[in-house]
């Protein structure tokens, strides 16, 4: 635990440029990061650690009700006159048991706390015990002069408390810190299920794209609601004559086989729009709509599953950086393999959008039978079917 006399490093805790904010740049850099990491929608939110207040100014600005709390009262003396005039409430209090009592937020943002806690996991755990169903706790933490937290410590322990963890390497963002930074430096996003949600990560919305959604229920078999499909996006990435492949890891979906980036599109986004944020998510990399090319459009069934539409776009090795694992919980391993030489070990799905852009196809049915399994079986029969596309020349029209 740190040792840190916090009352006495009030005065010139904004003095380090990513404390006070106090250049343009630097809030900006921090707007951005907050508008993307706390809810679009205004919000309940609750800053732990909030230091001077600087955060929580940012998160009020942008125009959730903010609750901030600090173990220092000095602290949070300077956090009451920054947030003067705004609707905030700043409480006094530890970080790892804030006295909120049974209130509940949607966001619960932490920034470079759990590093100076005696139990992080234990703090972890309350934390995520005061989000309401679908909310999301914000941790920015890093390590540097031999202190701080690795994020893989602090993944392997939000894992059973959370549903999705997004992590977000930061350390090579000079515009967040004011400066060069050395060690490391991360956010992660982690998100609790929504209400009326069960342990079944297959059944959430927006997830991955090989994730079987809900069966259909009897009145749907019996034609009596409209069809309706999924729509999902994949990624074939290319760098030369490979494709980058992620392994899948606790999903409870094809897990252990390797799968291109991908994910559901959400309501509201195009496909283009679905696949820049996939890869943002999955990925890392900040792909612009102009880096896709339309690969593949297929329409698939997995075993026993109702059908599902997918869409395929092919982005070059380098457009939006440098790939990485940002989603560990789900996602074991990154790795390049050669397009005409993939792995058996593969979602079938995956595998059939591959192999036909491979060919050069670009329309596809992949219906599977019912006892199909869901990993790609050389030995069985191949259940893709091309879809010849019309030729009209200009001459014609």
């Amino acid at each position: 635990m740190t040792t840190i006399d916090w009352d006495a490093a009030a005065d010139t805790f904004d003095d380090e440029p990513d404390h006070g904010l106090r250049d343009p740049a630097v809030r900006r850099a921090w707007t951005e990061r907050m508008r993307h990491w706390l809810p679009p929608e205004p919000s309940d939110v609750l800053d732990l650690g909030c230091g001077t207040g600087s955060l929580a100014l940012l998160a009020a600005g942008q125009g959730h009700r903010v609750t901030a709390v600090d173990i220092s009262p000095r602290m949070a003396e300077a956090a009451r006159r920054k947030l003067a005039g705004t609707r905030a409430e700043v409480l006094t209090g530890p970080a790892e048991r804030p006295p909120v009592g049974d209130r509940r937020f949607d966001a619960v943002l932490v920034r470079h706390v759990l590093w100076a806690l005696r139990d992080p996991e234990a703090a972890l755990a309350h934390w995520t015990s005061l989000l309401r169903p679908g909310g999301r706790l914000v941790l920015v933490e890093g390590v540097w002069d031999g202190s701080g937290l690795p994020a893989a410590r602090l993944i392997a322990a939000l894992g059973p408390l959370t549903r999705r963890i997004e992590h977000e390497r930061l350390s090579d963002v000079t515009g967040l810190w004011g400066r060069t930074v050395h060690g490391e430096r991360y956010a992660l996003v982690a998100r609790t299920a929504p209400a009326g949600h069960g342990e079944d990560a297959r059944a959430e919305p927006g997830g991955d794209a090989g994730a079987a959604p809900a069966r259909w229920d009897e009145k749907a078999r019996a034609g009596k609601h409209r069809h309706s499909e999924v729509v999902d996006v994949h990624l074939v990435l290319r760098r030369g004559d490979e494709v980058l492949l992620a392994r899948r890891a606790g999903t409870g979906y094809g897990d252990g086989l390797w799968n291109g980036p991908s994910g559901h599109v959400e309501e509201g986004e195009d496909v283009r729009a679905a696949m820049v944020r996939e890869a943002r998510e999955e990925i890392g990399i900040e792909l612009a709509p102009e880096d896709l090319r339309v690969a593949l459009v297929m329409q698939h069934r997995g075993p026993g599953d109702p059908p599902r539409t997918g869409w395929f776009f092919e982005a070059d090795h380098g457009a939006g950086g440098e790939p990485y694992n940002r989603e560990p919980h789900k996602c074991s391993e990154l790795a390049w393999h050669p397009l005409a030489a993939l792995p058996d070990d593969m979602v079938a799905y995956c595998r059939a959008g591959f192999e036909a852009y491979r060919r050069g196809d670009r329309f596809l049915l992949h219906w599977h039978e019912d006892d199909d399994p869901v990993a790609h079986d050389p030995g069985l029969p191949d259940r893709a079917v091309p879809l010849p596309a019309t030729r009209v020349s200009p001459a014609a029209l």
